[in-house]
This record gives structure tokens, sequence and C-alpha cells, in this order.
């Protein structure tokens, strides 16, 4: 089978197809191409995973000339090679490779769905959202979603009339339980963590990783930590923010973060988050929208326990009470009782909810098993060779 896996950016494929693109290119024979915008993450996942890559230049915002041209672009792409399948993920490569995957006929159209904008967006934003992803699934011969709430947005608001269907219990790309297992070395960079920024021993951590935008709920979060340090005012309470802001109007501003007592900021994007997880006692994942929030399962690898608001993935992931606490979405009180739940636990009752955390990511959500739900997707398909 010759088989096309697209997404908008270089970045986004590398993310979600790490390990599966050379998987079934060594053991299931097929021939692979990656398809993004041109940049050096897809130069570098096409020479990791060893397939050939195809540069497309797309814009991720909605830009009507320059989507034209990418489309007329990805059409002729598609007519050259002539694959058996075209999968894309991400919604700008969902919505122009659809479209052209039908206009050049290709014969199996699969989109995944990793998130929804639209369930949280208001006004002409929604309208114009919820028609880019009806449009993206008429195109389509087939519609994955990464989760079984991603599913019933799909389905309940109209997007879709075609089966929708979840893969395995979700998850795009599976967890490397080997790669985020808590070993010694990492342990040490984590402790380096804590000295880097004064955090004592008997101090417990709080660990946000993700984007700096409203949507990730850092209002709740900041305006939650001082009710958890009042609640808990014999115990020193740390904050270790990593990631970025996006260069949008709906960034928080640094400057409204920086300085504060106790709270810490990566400064930037991070290859490795293991060690920071491993520097904490708590994930927080505060965010109003997610498809399936791979730092919930990384920290779940890692014995770490997270405290999630109750929306779509993350509820598929924490089990309240077992591996973690859910809470209303937008909301800073039940947030910070959750906080303060966990963090008053003993170190032998904290680590009892990690052991949790880890099965579930083991039984659920390893990379093997998420890999061949995809491999027994791709086999239903009669152009495989069984």
């Amino acid at each position: 089978m010759k088989l096309i896996r697209m997404a908008t950016v270089g970045l986004s494929l590398d993310t979600f197809c790490r390990g599966v693109l050379s998987d079934l290119r060594d053991n299931e024979g097929y021939e692979i191409i990656a398809l993004a915008s041109p940049d050096s993450s897809l130069a570098a996942l096409g020479e990791r995973e060893g397939v050939r890559t195809i540069g497309v230049a797309m814009r991720r915002d909605i830009s009507p000339l320059s989507d034209l041209v990418s489309l007329w672009r990805l059409v002729k792409v598609l007519r050259r090679e002539r694959p058996d399948m075209l999968h894309t993920m991400t919604p700008k490569a969902g919505l122009l490779g659809m479209m052209a995957g039908r206009i050049a006929r290709v014969p199996v159209r699969v989109h995944t769905f990793t998130g929804l904008l639209f369930p949280t967006a208001t006004g002409l934003k929604r309208r114009l959202l919820t028609l880019t992803d009806r449009l993206t699934c008429a195109c389509a011969t087939n519609v994955i979603a990464e989760g079984q709430g991603v599913r019933s947005d799909l389905i309940n608001n109209g997007i879709t009339r075609k089966p929708v269907r979840v893969l395995g219990h979700g998850n795009v790309r599976g967890v490397d339980l080997d790669h985020y297992s808590p070993t010694p070395e990492l342990r040490s960079e984590a402790k380096e963590l804590r000295r880097r920024f004064d955090i004592p021993d008997n101090a417990l951590v709080l660990v946000f990783i993700g984007r700096f935008v409203v949507d990730k709920g850092l209002h709740e979060l900041l305006e939650a930590l001082p009710i958890v340090r009042r609640a808990m005012p014999d115990t020193e309470i740390h904050l270790i923010m990593v990631g970025d802001i996006e260069g949008g109007k709906e960034d928080i501003p640094l400057s409204t973060i920086a300085g504060k007592p106790h709270i810490h900021l990566s400064g930037g994007w991070t290859g490795d988050v293991r060690p920071w997880l491993l520097a904490a006692d708590l994930l927080v994942c505060p965010s109003y929208r997610e498809g399936f929030p791979n730092v919930v399962l990384e920290a779940g690898a890692l014995y770490l326990p997270s405290v999630v608001t109750d929306i779509n993935g993350s509820r598929e992931i924490i089990t309240h009470g077992e591996n973690g606490l859910i809470v209303p979405p937008r909301t800073v009180e039940p947030l910070a009782r959750a906080i303060i739940d966990i963090l008053s636990l003993t170190n032998e009752e904290r680590k009892a909810i990690g052991r949790n955390a880890r099965t579930n990511v083991e039984t659920r959500f390893s990379r093997p098993y998420v890999i061949q739900c995809l491999k027994d997707f791709y086999k239903e398909f009669k152009f495989v060779e069984q």
C-alpha cells in the first residue's frame, strides 16, 4: 500500500507519527510518504523514520488565497503520487487534504480529529469552524476521532452522518513505556531542576505543561494557587510552568507570571518533559478543551497523579479518585480544592495514586497497543495484502 500521512506542519507529524511510520514501512511493507509544510521538523522526521517527504506550504490560520494555492499544489502532488490512502491530521491539513484527495480521486481518504475547536467558539467563528469540519468529513471516506468525547461532539453537533471510529481506547501515538520510566538519570535531572529553582526538598511542586494561552485554564490555575497556599500554610507550594506563549491575542502575558513568588518558568519549550514531570508531585491540566492530552498520559507513565478538567480526552484518561481528580472547567474553587486534596495526602497515598496512573497507561495506552490498533484499521481495506 502507498500511504501518505499528512499534517499542516512537520512538527505535528513528528509529534503524532514518531516511530509509527518506520514501523509501517518495516513491518507492514507500506510505501510511506510524509507530507507537510516544508520545515526542519519534516526533514528530520523523514531521516529518522526512513521515509520520503514532500513539502507543500500550508498556513494554519484562515487565508483564502493561500489556501487555494495550497489546495492546487496538493492536487498536483496527489495526482502524481497516486496513493492508495491519504491519512490527514490537524484541522487545515484535514480540510485541504480531504478536498484535494477527493478531487484527485484518492481511493481511501481518512481524517483523524485530534481535537475540535468549534465547541468552545461562539458566533461567526463557531459557524465557520463547524462548516470546515463538515466539509472535511464530506470529502473523507473514513473519519476517526481520537477519543470518545471528540466522537460524541462530531455526532451530536451534526458534523457528519458517517460512522466515526475510535481506535482502541483512544489516543493516536501511545506512550513509549521504556522512554517514560523514572530512571536514576532522570531523577537526578529532576533534582537538579529543583535546585535550579531553589525548591526545598520538603516543598510540594505543581507542574503545568502546555501553551501559555487562555484556553489552557491558566487564569484559573493562577487564581487557585493562593487558595491552595492559604489552606496549607505550613507547606511551601511551588508551581513550575513548562511552555511558552504563541504570539497571539489569546496568550497569557509572561509579565503577569514572571517574578511571582514560587512560580518558575521553563524559559521556553523543552524537547524532554520527563525531568520536569519527575520534579513535581502533581500535574495540573485545567484546559477548557483538549483532544487527548498526551502530557496526562506521560505524567501517568512516570507515576505522577493529575488534576484535570471534565473535558474530552482528560476524562477518558483519569478516573476520579483512582489516578487523579476531575474538576469542572473554568472554575477556581473546585480546582483549588482538588489540588489541596492530593497535596494533603501522605507520600505513600500519593504514590499509590501514581501507581494506578502508571497501570492505566500500561494497560490502555501503550505505544505497541495503539500502533497495532492503527495497523488493524489499515488492514480493513481490500488493497492491503493479507
